[in-house]
């Protein structure tokens, strides 16, 4: 499904909205509903705002958003919520302690979210993303984004110089 126009102001071809269980619902420019959609975004950490799509239960892209920018306010406003649900990426505030520069290792970090602990599976579960930002993958797969390392204080940022 394309749209017809270009720019910020654009009609959008589909609305979104909630069944009653609770999940996304998908009408498009023709009235027809997809039930249980589910969007992602082509680049979550490095350009959130930009590349979301829209797919049906089986991975089917049904609608593809260049900018959330371009969508009215209501339809912005669904899908920002519902990828926040969807989207479970903490940020790394502080390290408070590791156990061990041996793998694994257990982590104690606080995070946007509170304090949690982990495991780091091996130094490749640390990288760096850019020049200011970094990721820690633990051995469950979750991801903690570090948004800014300089801005770290001195023990976290000692304790990550020997990974980065």
């Amino acid at each position: 499904m394309e749209n017809d126009t270009a720019g910020p102001t654009r009609a959008v071809a589909f609305k979104l909205h909630y069944n009653p269980l609770g999940r996304l619902v998908l009408t498009d420019g023709s009235g027809r509903e997809h039930d249980d959609v589910e969007p992602i975004r082509a680049f979550p950490i490095s350009d959130p705002e930009q590349g979301i799509s829209i797919c049906d239960r089986t991975g089917h892209e049904l609608y593809w958003i260049d900018h959330l920018s371009d969508l009215p306010a209501d339809v912005r406003t669904v899908l920002q919520a519902e990828l926040s649900q969807r989207e479970f990426i903490p940020i790394v505030r502080r390290i408070v302690r590791m156990a061990a520069f041996s793998e694994p290792s257990e982590w104690v970090v606080e995070t946007d979210r509170g304090e949690t602990r982990f495991l780091l599976g091996n130094e490749e579960d640390i990288h760096r993303i850019d020049d200011k930002r970094a990721m820690i993958v633990d051995t469950n797969g979750v991801r903690y984004l570090i948004a800014d390392v300089a801005a770290l204080d001195a023990h976290s940022r000692r304790i990550l110089e020997r990974y980065l």
